[in-house]
C-alpha cells in the first residue's frame, strides 16, 4: 500500500466510521476516491487529516470540508443510485466525486473558474464520466440540470438559500450546514407538496461557502 493508501484507510477507521457513517457505499467512497488527486501538490500532506482542507492557490479561500462532515452530509441524504444530485461549492471537486459513486448523475458548480479546470482535470483523470463542473455562484446553481433529488452543500451557508431550494424535486432534499443561528448545525430540508420542511441533524461547523454569506449589518 502506498502511504496515501494507508492514510485513506485511517481516515475511513478513524474518522468516518467512528462518527457513525455506517453506509458501506459511502465507506467504499472513500477508500477509493483519492483525496490528495484534489489537492495543491504542496499541501498533499494534509489530505487525510480532520481538517476543513484550504485548496485555493491565490484569490479566494476554498475549502474541502472535512472527511467525517462529507460522510455524515453523503449518508444524512440517502442518495439513491438513479439520483441526479447538484453539490454546490465544489472547490476542487472531492465531495463530487465521492457522490458520483452514488448517484446516477452529478452536477458541481463552483465560482472560482480556476478550481472548476482543476476539478475537470480531476474528474477526468479518476475516470469518472457522470460528473460535471460548471462555473457558477453557489447562490444560483444551476437550473439547467434540475429539478434535483438531492443538493449537497460543500460548505455552511448564513442564509436560506431560496434558489437552490426552488431546484429540488417533489421529495427532493437538501443537506448542508446552517450557520444562520449559533451553533451552526448541519441539516436537511425537504420539498413536499411545495412546502420546505427544516430538520436539523447535529452541530457541525464549516467554512462559509461565497455568496452565501449573511449581509453585513448596517453600523453607524
Amino acid at each position: 500500500m502506498s502511504g496515501f493508501s494507508t492514510a485513506r484507510q485511517k481516515m475511513v477507521d478513524g474518522q468516518v466510521r467512528t462518527n457513525d457513517v455506517t453506509d458501506r457505499r459511502i465507506l467504499d467512497a472513500m477508500l477509493t476516491v483519492p483525496r490528495e488527486a484534489f489537492v495543491p501538490a504542496s499541501r498533499q500532506a494534509l489530505a487525510y487529516l480532520d481538517l476543513d482542507l484550504d485548496v485555493s492557490e491565490g484569490g479566494a479561500k476554498r475549502f474541502l470540508i472535512k472527511p467525517q462532515l462529507s460522510g455524515k452530509l453523503l449518508q444524512a441524504a440517502e442518495i439513491g443510485e438513479d439520483d441526479n444530485v447538484l453539490v454546490v461549492g465544489c472547490a476542487t471537486g472531492y465531495l463530487a466525486a465521492l457522490t458520483a459513486k452514488l448517484a446516477r448523475q452529478v452536477t458541481a458548480i463552483e465560482s472560482d473558474s480556476a478550481l472548476v479546470a482543476k476539478a475537470k482535470d480531476a474528474f477526468a483523470a479518476l475516470g469518472l464520466t457522470n460528473v460535471i463542473c460548471k462555473a457558477a455562484a453557489c447562490a444560483e446553481g444551476d437550473p439547467s440540470g434540475a429539478p434535483y433529488d438531492v443538493i449537497v452543500l460543500n460548505g455552511a451557508t448564513e442564509v436560506a438559500p431560496e434558489g437552490l431550494f426552488g431546484q429540488l424535486r417533489e421529495g427532493g432534499r437538501l443537506v448542508g450546514v446552517s450557520a444562520e443561528s449559533r451553533p451552526p448545525r448541519a441539516m436537511i430540508v425537504t420539498r413536499s407538496h411545495g412546502e420546505f420542511g427544516y430538520r436539523p441533524l447535529f452541530d457541525a461547523a464549516a467554512p462559509v461557502l461565497p455568496g452565501l454569506e449573511r449581509a453585513a449589518a448596517f453600523v453607524f
